[in-house]
């Protein structure tokens, strides 16, 4: 769908004609990030590689809570999804950090306090963390067991 990011990276005898092609071939599929170590590869892996799978994950729980809750899967799909849409695109044109755009939609005492205060009660943003150094940790297994040497 052209929404795509791709990390990059080029050894110093790459010359800017090269790297401007690269460009200019990896638009065709969304945005790309220049990396200034070719380890950082698997760090993009990690966050953004396996990153819509996250998210189909979070939709995922959002849905089967919604549908536990008494909606019915569509709905709960609709609002799951247009929520995503939505933060995405206030984290897009913000300058804002997430976690400043986090507290500003959290009153303290609230619902979405209460929702975030038993994630955090569970470990979640530190089970998150740890499931993307697994992903870094396979995505350097991988290139190790497939890569080229340099």
């Amino acid at each position: 769908i052209g929404q795509g990011i791709t990390g990059l990276f080029a050894r110093d005898r790459v010359s800017a004609n090269d790297k401007a092609f690269v460009e200019e071939v990896i638009a065709t599929t969304g945005q790309s990030l220049w990396l200034d170590a070719e380890e950082q590869l698997d760090v993009v892996t990690a966050l953004s590689g396996s990153g819509p799978a996250y998210v189909f994950y979070f939709m995922e729980a959002m849905t089967l809570a919604g549908t536990e809750m008494g909606l019915s899967r569509e709905q709960t799909h609709q609002l799951a999804v247009a929520t995503f849409t939505g933060a995405s695109a206030l984290a897009q044109s913000s300058t804002d950090s997430p976690q400043v755009l986090r507290q500003r939609v959290t009153s303290k005492g609230g619902t979405t306090y209460a929702a975030l205060t038993s994630m955090e009660a569970s470990g979640v943003k530190a089970a998150f963390v740890q499931a993307m150094q697994a992903a870094q940790t396979r995505a350097a297994e991988l290139g190790d067991e497939f890569g080229t040497p340099a």
